[in-house]
């Protein structure tokens, strides 16, 4: 796991792993450069529990953070977990199981339920339904190259010789780390999904804004370049040569924008599963944001009308 800034939610996400039961593990957590309370709440943490292993290092973006991660590994398996997440109990047992049946399988993923920083429901992640067996996803002829893949960065757990077989996490990537790894780890063996939700990941209002949907997609683009290109054969260096071009730019003037329709977003989910009292909460920030957007404003009326 690899935290920046994510005292708030820490402790929610550090109960979550340190409950699993019938499973030895080491926790390993990035400190990538927090400047708030992140570092003493991790070393507090690990001072309390010897499985918890703490790594701080100057702030070098999520890519970075998982290679240092990934690389002090010491089990035979790995499971990701995003701060703010929490891991359902038996997750862990249950991945590990499943992956310990088969050797051909390289990684595993569940379903995902979304959720709101404060648990309430937003929709539900569960693939596309192929690989509820262990089969293998590649298939050049779907629009992402794969016929199903994990729901979650967070919700998935693969052995540490396929990870290491592959490449591992490439720097190249600053965005899009998890789905250029998915490729390259599906080459190399079979994926399932598991049918039950054991992962829950909570998200808020600037983990959904529009601010880096573009670098996403575009980085996107380039990772399922690099796949077609080994399918053919060929160097897949020209898609890292333009990954590497993709980066954080200088302070965006859209934000507002990107957390208006975050907040839309989010309020038009929770209207949709019948949470009328948050759904408000969502529509009304949404509308403050951004008085001209006219579906917040249509969304906020049907909501108060009930």
């Amino acid at each position: 796991m690899s935290v920046f800034n994510g005292a708030k939610a820490l402790p929610t996400t550090l109960a979550s792993i340190l409950s699993q039961e019938s499973i030895d593990f080491e926790l390993i957590v990035v400190d990538d450069g927090s400047t708030d309370e992140s570092a003493n709440i991790l070393d507090e943490s690990a001072a309390r529990d010897g499985r918890i292993r703490v790594v701080h290092q100057p702030n070098s973006g999520l890519t970075r953070a998982l290679i240092r991660g990934c690389s002090e590994a010491r089990g035979e398996f790995i499971a990701r977990q995003d701060c703010g997440d929490v891991s359902l109990p038996g997750r862990f047992a249950r991945q590990l199981n499943v992956v310990r049946a088969d050797d051909s399988l390289t990684f595993v993923s569940s379903w995902t339920r979304v959720a709101t920083v404060d648990a309430d429901a937003l929709h539900i992640a569960k693939g596309s339904g192929r690989a509820a067996r262990p089969i293998d996803v590649i298939d050049a002829t779907q629009p992402y190259g794969m016929l199903d893949g994990p729901s979650h960065h967070g919700s998935v757990m693969f052995r540490r010789s396929a990870y290491e077989n592959a490449g591992g996490y490439r720097p190249e990537f600053y965005y899009g780390q998890d789905w250029d790894l998915w490729y390259r780890l599906a080459e190399r063996g079979t994926f399932q999904m598991l049918e039950e939700f054991l992962y829950e990941a909570r998200i808020g209002v600037n983990d959904i804004s529009m601010n880096n949907k573009a670098r996403q997609e575009l980085i996107g683009q380039q990772s399922l370049r690099a796949l077609r290109l080994r399918q053919a054969g060929l160097s897949d260096q020209p898609a890292l040569d333009e990954a590497m071009k993709i980066r954080p730019g200088a302070h965006n003037s859209r934000r507002r924008g990107g957390v208006s329709q975050g907040c839309y977003f989010m309020g038009e989910c929770l209207r949709r599963n019948g949470n009328r009292a948050a759904a408000l909460r969502y529509l009304k920030r949404a509308v403050k944001e951004n008085p001209l957007h006219l579906k917040s404003w249509v969304r906020l009326l049907q909501t108060r009308l009930g």
